[in-house]
Parts: C-alpha cells; structure tokens; sequence
C-alpha cells in the first residue's frame, strides 16, 4: 500500500456555514473545496443531470467544510482549530 497524500481533512455539520463563520472570526481558515455537487457543474452538463437528482450529493455539498491540513500544522495549531470548534458547539 502507498503513502497518503492528504487533500482535505473535511468535516460534516447542517450549520456549516455558522460554523465557517466562527472559524473564520477566530482566525482559521477553512474553504468550501465543492460546494456544488458534481452532477450540477457545467462541466458535466451534457450528462442531463439536474437538481433533484442525487439528493445525498446535494446535502453532502450543503454541509460539508474543509479544515486546515497541511504538514506543517503543528499540535498546538490543531488544539487551536479544536478548541474552536468545540467552542462553537458550546455556545449553540
């Protein structure tokens, strides 16, 4: 088996956005890598997808958040992005 090359450590939650926003207020970074399911992008257009399709994909793509990872991530910055989420939780 290969070695991993981790893309995107991605977490789910129905309030993501609330959750980007406290994130973001906090000084973490964190992105929406596909906010729009596969089978309603352009580029897979001419397959005749549309909304309503898949509805798993389109929930996976409205509550999915992308936290930082990376290999120079220390501990004390994932104690941090941690500490954070958990905050968000707290407060909720």
């Amino acid at each position: 088996m290969g070695t991993s090359a981790w893309h995107v450590y991605v977490v789910r939650h129905a309030r993501r956005d609330e959750l980007k926003k406290h994130l973001e207020a906090n000084g973490i970074g964190c992105a929406l890598h596909y906010p729009l399911p596969l089978h309603l992008q352009k580029c897979y257009a001419s397959l005749g997808y549309k909304a309503g399709d898949f509805p798993v994909a389109v929930k996976a793509a409205r509550d999915c958040l992308s936290l930082p990872i990376y290999p120079e991530l220390t501990d004390r910055q994932v104690q941090r992005i941690t500490d954070a989420i958990k905050e968000f939780f707290k407060s909720r």
